[in-house]
């Protein structure tokens, strides 16, 4: 959701490019162009149950937590911190957005 509380969506086509491990797509968000206009999107975390997944570059210089709920525990995020980091990830240029919210009506009386 937007901040005007409308939906946005982003369509794209993925790919598994390292078939050892199913970790390394490539994913292109072009339609019709797919493969010529498509970036690394690599696995690197994920949780036991698939409740999140870690979606990183490897230029190290980008990525994506994706969580099936609006948050996540902090215990579990700061786990995922400690291991983005441990990868050579620097977590302060992850950009957090409030989920929690979204989707809900933004109308007061």
């Amino acid at each position: 959701f937007d901040s005007d509380n409308k939906i946005k969506r982003s369509i794209g086509r993925a790919w598994v490019v390292d078939t050892s491990t199913n970790a390394k797509l490539q994913v292109s968000f072009v339609p019709g162009k797919s493969k010529a206009f498509a970036g690394d999107y690599w696995i690197i975390d994920l949780g036991p149950d698939y409740e999140f997944a870690v979606v990183g570059h490897p230029s190290r210089d980008f990525g994506w937590i994706l969580s099936r709920t609006k948050e996540l525990p902090d215990d579990v995020l700061k786990g995922i911190i400690s291991r983005l980091e441990q990868q050579g990830y620097d977590f302060s240029k992850f950009e957090m957005t409030n989920q929690k919210n979204f989707g809900e009506s933004t109308t007061q009386n």
